[in-house]
């Protein structure tokens, strides 16, 4: 087992880290950029070294930096959390060329995933059900239009490399096709630089449904059933919950199946998430995230497992401490992300945290960083808590989630605390019937 880890992250996933590593005895490193000298993953870890400025490539980023901080403090593992460089290949290989350990899947995976395309073939190849659509890169406008018209309208164009929604337009006709084409190629280019694209068959009403897998990089795996992320902005998780109130039993079992086998088939390692649109009992893989998501408490919550500590031990070499008939969902569990936004915009908001208060109680668990006095810097991702709450089903859950929000108390600047309780009033949330266009629907009519 390692005996000091460094964290390569920031916020609430940075601190979420090292209190996995306090639990299994494992000394800390936070690393932090100037603006966040003062953040609670720095006061929080048992170490911490300065890597450069507020930007993030000159911070959060640098590689440069991150490596030589471990060398510095004498780190022999990384834990990325999510974004950053948590999906970065590159990053993988030079951490394992200074015979560092990256915790997480190896380069490869993280290459072969990172491509929307490559990832669909291997999906196929794999026996995991893909969306109808190109066969790879569509290189211009005229195939285009003959793939469109094979598939049928409407259609959606995606950057093969590509995420968070950029790069992805929609063509209900013929008649925008062309427009999609080239403003999906332009965003592309502009936000990954490179402006190769696919096609993809829309689906009208999907649910978005993702299965957690874990493997131990042997060629043993297990999947810990799904999230249902359906209620999205701008293709922006805003909540999500397991199990999934659309999925039942048997369907669980039978595409957990088929994605524990197929990342066993290519020796994954650690913790990973496919993600896939529902539609009329039929799953279309759309992406495999390759690193702990943002919602993995909801998970946690259902299993009574810890993630993060199981991606500690098999990135040492240790077997998973529990295999797929040690897994038995208890209960129902939803998250909700915080942000420091201003509605109705969304615009971002950061600010001085004049008083914050989290909730508490049975069934409450809240991830975040922030602290009475606290300044949120202006650089980084505007999520700034994440709200989770388990019942012994989903009514429970959404009562306890609806306490929770009332007892939720962050004041200094604007939150999408709001959002949450005005959903909590819709009918449409309580009985589980909504899909991934029905949050900005909803939006349209009540928020503006």
């Amino acid at each position: 087992m390692f005996d000091k880890i460094l964290i390569a992250n920031r916020g609430e996933i940075a601190l979420r880290v090292i209190r996995a590593c306090r639990e299994m005895g494992i000394h800390s490193v936070a690393v932090h950029s100037t603006a966040d000298a003062d953040a609670m993953h720095v006061r929080m870890a048992d170490e911490a070294i300065c890597i450069g400025p507020p930007p993030s490539p000159d911070s959060y980023l640098s590689i440069p930096a991150i490596i030589s901080a471990c060398e510095i403090t004498g780190a022999q593992a990384i834990h990325p959390g999510y974004g950053f460089l948590s999906e970065n290949a590159n990053f993988v290989q030079i951490v394992e060329d200074h015979d560092l350990t990256f915790i997480g899947p190896t380069a490869e995976h993280i290459r072969v995933m990172g491509d929307k395309i490559t990832a669909k073939d291997t999906m196929k190849k794999l026996d995991v059900p893909c969306v109808p659509g190109s066969d790879g890169g569509v290189p211009d406008l005229d195939t285009a239009k003959k793939v469109a018209a094979d598939i049928g309208f409407p259609v959606i164009i995606k950057a093969t490399a590509g995420g968070g929604g950029r790069g992805m337009k929609l063509a209900e006709t013929a008649e925008d096709l062309e427009s999609a084409f080239f403003t999906a190629r332009a965003e592309g280019k502009a936000a990954f630089g490179n402006d190769e694209v696919y096609i993809e068959k829309y689906l009208g009403r999907p649910r978005h449904i993702e299965i957690q897998v874990f493997g131990d990089g042997k060629g043993n795996a297990i999947h810990l059933g799904e999230r249902d992320c359906s209620l999205q902005r701008r293709h922006q998780k805003v909540f999500e919950e397991a199990p999934g109130p659309a999925i039942d039993a048997e369907t669980r079992a039978r595409i957990g199946k088929v994605c524990a086998d197929a990342v066993a088939q290519i020796n994954y390692i650690g913790a990973g998430t496919i993600e896939f649109l529902y539609e009329d009992g039929e799953f279309y893989f759309i992406e495999m995230n390759t690193r702990l998501q943002v919602e993995h408490p909801v998970t946690e919550a259902i299993f009574g497992v810890d993630l993060v500590r199981e991606q500690i031990r098999v990135a040492a070499g240790l077997p998973m401490s529990f295999g797929q008939d040690d897994l038995t969902i208890n209960g129902h569990s939803i998250e909700v992300r915080i942000n420091a936004e201003k509605l109705p915009n969304f615009s971002p908001c950061p600010g001085r945290i004049t008083q914050y208060h989290a909730p508490g109680g049975l069934g409450v668990r809240m991830d975040s960083a922030l602290y009475d006095g606290y300044s949120i810097p202006p650089y980084y991702d505007s999520l700034i808590g994440k709200l989770i709450v388990h019942g012994r089903d989903r009514p429970e859950a959404l009562a306890r989630l609806n306490r929770a929000l009332g007892e939720l108390i962050v004041d200094g600047i604007d939150t999408t605390i709001p959002l949450f309780s005005a959903l909590l009033a819709e009918k449409d949330i309580h009985t589980g019937d909504y899909n991934i266009h029905w949050l900005e629907k909803w939006l349209a009519e009540n928020v503006g």
